[in-house]
């Protein structure tokens, strides 16, 4: 059973807080709600989607598994995010695996829930559809920073993402282990490295799991200056 701290998060989530309000009791009530261990997963690929997601705290990684063994980090979701909308409702195979790489609560709403709410009520398909258009988005980002910016830019970017404040300093915790960073940022973990190395001189400084930035502007003018200008400092 849900507390009412958890629904309170999940209430503020994009795909929750986008339905219409009579039908946010009905789903919270059917929802299953658990809570993972760093390392346990959630679903693999190509299991039948039964129920959308909606992370309550922690963190959750979406990955494919290629041929040769090799791991493609997809995505990475925290508090307030959803996933395995359009699969879920097609009543598809997931085309990724989840897993938790932390300790983490996760809300699961039944696909069968949603669709016959969307039988009663037509307008809860289209906060279907502004939540997919969410995970677009956010795709479409992350393959234009992998074309146009350098890895030190797409780390410095991923740094910005972590800071509660507009400028001066700040210091962060990174959420997670940097084989994973580099994997979601579509980097090596060796690339990695040498990038928050690179970013010393943006006024970077990193030791073990923390990020200290002098500079939160100066961080941001690095991340969305011209790639050349950085291609040519390394």
């Amino acid at each position: 059973m849900a507390h009412e701290a958890q629904k309170t998060i999940a209430r503020g989530s994009l795909l929750i807080r986008s339905l219409p309000d009579q039908h946010v009791d009905t789903l919270l009530n059917h929802a299953v709600w658990r809570r993972y261990e760093r390392g346990e997963t959630l679903f693999l690929q190509e299991e039948k989607a039964q129920a959308i997601h909606v992370v309550i705290n922690g963190w959750v990684k979406l990955y494919r598994m290629a041929p040769t063994g090799a791991e493609a980090v997809v995505s990475v979701f925290t508090r307030g995010e959803s996933f395995g909308e359009a699969v879920a409702l097609r009543n598809m195979p997931y085309p990724v695996s989840a897993e938790a790489v932390s300790a983490c609560e996760v809300m699961h709403i039944p696909s069968q829930v949603f669709v016959s709410l969307m039988k009663e009520d037509p307008e809860i398909g289209i906060s279907i559809l502004a939540s997919t258009f969410t995970h677009l988005h956010s795709l479409v980002a992350q393959l234009e920073q992998l074309k146009a910016q350098t890895g030190a830019q797409r780390v410095a970017e991923f740094l910005l993402s972590l800071c509660d404040a507009e400028d001066g300093g700040c210091e962060v915790t990174l959420p997670y282990d940097k084989m994973l960073i580099a994997g979601r940022l579509g980097m090596k973990p060796e690339s990695l490295s040498r990038a928050f190395s690179r970013l010393k001189s943006a006024g970077v400084s990193v030791k073990r799991n923390h990020a200290e930035i002098d500079d939160i502007e100066a961080l941001r003018d690095y991340a969305e200056s011209d790639p050349a200008d950085n291609w040519s400092k390394s």
